[in-house]
């Protein structure tokens, strides 16, 4: 009696233990997906922020264009 309690005993604390382990390392699998989701979305925030720059930077460059145009501009004084 006392050998199928032992025995009882040994194989839920080895069902329990490989639960465990199989928990921590679906979970750290979750965290890393998690995590790389995170960097793809910080790179499309980057990407967005450098086309947008540039759309401005593109805006600009046609606004002096018509500026320059329009006004007389000094180039030995114009920085």
């Amino acid at each position: 009696m006392a050998d199928r309690r032992a025995k009882a005993t040994l194989i839920g604390a080895v069902i329990f233990s490989s639960l465990t382990i199989w928990a921590v390392h679906f979970q750290q699998q979750q965290e890393r997906e998690t995590m790389y989701k995170g960097v793809l979305k910080d790179d499309e925030r980057r990407r967005e922020k450098m086309r947008q720059r540039e759309e401005d930077l593109r805006v600009s460059q046609q606004k002096r264009e018509l500026y320059e145009r329009v006004q007389a501009v000094d180039r030995s004084s114009a920085t």
